[in-house]
């Protein structure tokens, strides 16, 4: 069980970049996948990317492959989300989540824990 809290969301014009940070606390995260997830308004929760918290690996949702990238630091327990090209349509509401799990999910009921949610806002 963790508690998530998120940060660096913004405005920012299309093309710019924006890095996310997500800083947990709890016990342990040695088993858990994280993720980030999105939600503008009047749509359904999205999944963004994953990693899996102890070793590593990554995997993305189409809409961001290529321009988004998940990482983490261990040591200071944080998950980050780096944007690059932004474009108006990844305007939303960006949500941190962890599973207790080794395996990454795409669907927001198999999280546990959510953080409180980041603007980030894209104009042209």
């Amino acid at each position: 069980q963790v508690q998530l809290v998120e940060f660096g969301g913004g405005l920012v014009q299309a093309g710019g970049s924006l890095r996310l940070s997500c800083a947990a606390s709890g016990r342990t995260f040695s088993g858990y996948t994280m993720a980030w997830f999105r939600q503008a308004p009047g749509k359904e929760r999205e999944f963004g990317a994953a990693i899996w918290w102890s070793g590593g690996s990554t995997y993305y949702a189409d809409s961001v492959k290529g321009r988004f990238t998940i990482s983490r630091d261990n040591a200071k327990n944080t998950v980050y989300l780096q944007m690059n090209s932004l474009k108006p349509e990844d305007t939303a509401v960006y949500y941190c989540a962890a599973r207790a799990a080794l395996t990454s999910s795409t669907s927001p009921g198999q999280y546990d824990s959510w953080g409180q949610g980041t603007q980030v806002t894209v104009s042209s």
